[in-house]
């Protein structure tokens, strides 16, 4: 195991950077997800991490040693990517070992190992097997086993359950936290899925347009989230956000409704701000009630998941989305007051997207 440390790291291609000084801190034994939409340059950053594109400028440190000019062999790394990559005619066995044979270790040594990231990852009967009489989920587990026989400082994992279905990948993503916390192996793991992203990781870095917009526990990054990207990246369903002015105390809409916030962010002088809650943060308060209604809306969809409802609902032209725990039986077209605590009100600059504190 390892630390890894990024620092302003850069990348471009051509005439075009795609990466803009990214600084990272890995410590050792810690499971970072790399999260963001399409383009945003997390799958490059891991590349550069292991070795299969070269640095622009910056470093890569693993532990102790620069490894921006080292080619992959020589960074003791290990990665799992989106295609499982298999080698067809060989049986399972033989392709969990085969990296090791070709670096020349021992028989009973690579034996050992194979035999070892079997039991820990439930391969021990499908020994014998090739890849075309596995399912994806095994398929993918023997991928990583191939990794794990490595013994290597660092796990890297591309977007790995992408090509999997829903249910499957819930229960990988299980599995490889578990695997994470047996081995205790650092790990950087990509992918577009925040739920992934907070389901299993320590530390997340979201990025978006070669930067980096926040790092932080999945915890932080929920409850406080430094700019509206973040806000509306972390989440599902994502939280609903609502323009208009704060003068340091109260939030009025763009339809005149005054909220009160329950802070004091310091001045008099009004500014354009956003006002973001979270459909999870709502409560529903009844359609004819007015102490302490936050927002007063009509209802548009309603989509019954079992134990939640999803409301879609429109407050003053924009759409609001509640989650409800419980069956409340809302109608379309009916008028339904929802509640929030005022701890649970987000505010943002409307100029710059960052949070107002």
């Amino acid at each position: 195991m390892a630390s890894v440390v990024v620092k302003e790291l850069r990348k471009s291609f051509g005439d075009i950077e795609v990466l803009h000084g990214v600084d990272i801190v890995i410590e050792n034994g810690e499971f970072v997800t790399l999260v963001g939409p399409s383009g945003c340059g997390k799958s490059t950053l891991l590349r550069m991490v292991a070795g299969l594109e070269d640095v622009t400028s910056g470093e890569i440190r693993i532990g102790d040693k620069l490894v921006n000019l080292d080619p992959p062999k020589d960074r003791d790394i290990a990665m799992v990517f989106q295609n499982y990559a298999l080698y067809p005619h060989m049986s399972v066995e033989r392709n969990m070992g085969f990296a090791l044979r070709l670096a020349g270790v021992a028989r009973n040594e690579i034996a050992s190992r194979v035999r070892r990231s079997a039991e820990i990852l439930k391969l021990e009967s499908l020994l014998q097997r090739l890849p075309r009489q596995l399912s994806g989920g095994q398929r993918q587990r023997v991928a990583m086993g191939r990794a794990i026989v490595r013994d290597p400082k660092v796990f890297l994992f591309d977007e790995p359950l992408s090509n999997l279905d829903a249910k499957l990948r819930v229960r990988m993503r299980a599995e490889i936290k578990e695997l994470h916390q047996r081995l205790g192996s650092t790990t950087i793991y990509v992918t577009h899925d925040q739920i992934e992203a907070m389901t299993m990781a320590d530390k997340i870095v979201v990025m978006q347009s070669g930067n980096i917009e926040q790092i932080g526990s999945p915890i932080e990054l929920y409850d406080r989230p430094d700019n509206i990207f973040v806000a509306g990246f972390i989440g599902s369903p994502a939280m609903n956000f609502f323009a208009g002015k704060f003068d340091g105390k109260i939030f009025t809409t763009s339809g005149g409704q005054s909220i009160p916030v329950g802070r004091d962010a310091g001045g008099t002088s009004s500014r354009e701000a956003v006002l973001g809650v979270r459909p999870e943060d709502l409560t529903f308060a009844g359609g004819d009630q007015e102490n302490g209604i936050l927002f007063r809306t009509e209802v548009r969809i309603v989509e019954p998941t079992g134990p939640e409802e999803h409301v879609i609902a429109s407050f003053e032209g924009e759409e609001m989305v509640a989650v409800l725990r419980g069956r409340h039986g809302l109608k379309n077209g009916e008028s339904a007051a929802f509640t929030a605590e005022a701890g649970k009100l987000h505010l943002f600059d409307a100029g710059t997207g960052k949070r107002i504190s």
